[in-house]
């Protein structure tokens, strides 16, 4: 089974260092590092001038954005298994690789925890065993977690480059409610996800929120309706529990607290 990590980078010279850097002192052998840069001005390219006998494909060229980056890295990718693990992240130590393989049996996802880094402080960030609609509507699994089958990739298609933030969220979502993919969480940390990049900022919470209502209006529309009114009794019921006349009839015995 070979791995494929791709790395995307623009601009993040050190960051860059700190992701070949903890790919490269593997004990884990059999993978394969694909690397793809934005054409950084930054010093990037020394970095990977530095670094290029540790690859097996590499190229510096404009792209259209952080999918069109992604696209090329699982176009390059001959990998069963494919893992982004993009500059500025990190696997957690040198065996990193050598357990998660163990877990790399037959499933179409395989994720684990990561731990979150902002500005040196580290908190563990745990997924859930068991996969929902609800779940995924809010949240994801980060890229940073997750190694996906190469061949799912053939069957849900790549990442909509049309998104500019949530294309990694619209493939999972799409691959585990459409596709029915088969997953697999463990229950460990196998990797460190710097905080501060794109989707990490506060102003682009609200265009990823617009880029996510309209996925989920063209995907799952039925889905959504659903949800709409599961989101709706949870609210009355809030202020059912905060009502007065409520509380003072649960005192009194006439009714059951809920």
């Amino acid at each position: 089974m070979l791995i494929s990590i791709i790395t995307i980078n623009y601009n993040n010279k050190l960051g860059l260092k700190r992701t070949l850097k903890s790919v490269r002192t593997q004990t884990f052998s059999n993978y394969e590092h694909i690397v793809i840069d934005g054409s950084s001005t930054d010093g990037s390219k020394d970095v990977l001038e530095e670094y290029k006998s540790c690859f097996s494909h590499c190229v510096s060229e404009s792209d259209s954005g952080i999918y069109n980056a992604m696209n090329k890295g699982i176009n390059a990718a001959k990998g069963d298994y494919l893992f982004f693990l993009n500059s500025g992240d990190e696997l957690l130590n040198s065996k990193s690789l050598n357990k998660v393989a163990t877990y790399l049996t037959d499933e179409d996802l395989v994720y684990f925890n990561i731990n979150r880094v902002n500005n040196g402080k580290i908190k563990q960030h745990t997924i859930p065993s068991k996969m929902s609609f609800f779940y995924l509507h809010n949240d994801t699994i980060p890229h940073q977690s997750i190694f996906i089958k190469k061949e799912l990739f053939n069957k849900v298609g790549l990442y909509d480059e049309s998104l500019k933030l949530v294309a990694d969220w619209k493939f999972i979502i799409t691959a585990l409610i459409k596709y029915n993919a088969s997953y697999k969480h463990v229950n460990e940390v196998f990797s460190n996800f710097y905080e501060g990049g794109v989707s990490s900022s506060k102003g682009s919470f609200e265009a990823m929120e617009k880029e996510r209502q309209l996925v989920l209006k063209q995907e799952f529309p039925i889905l959504l309706n659903d949800l709409k009114y599961k989101f709706k009794l949870e609210r009355t019921l809030r202020t059912l529990r905060k009502s007065k006349k409520i509380n003072w009839l649960a005192k009194l015995g006439l009714i059951n607290k809920f």
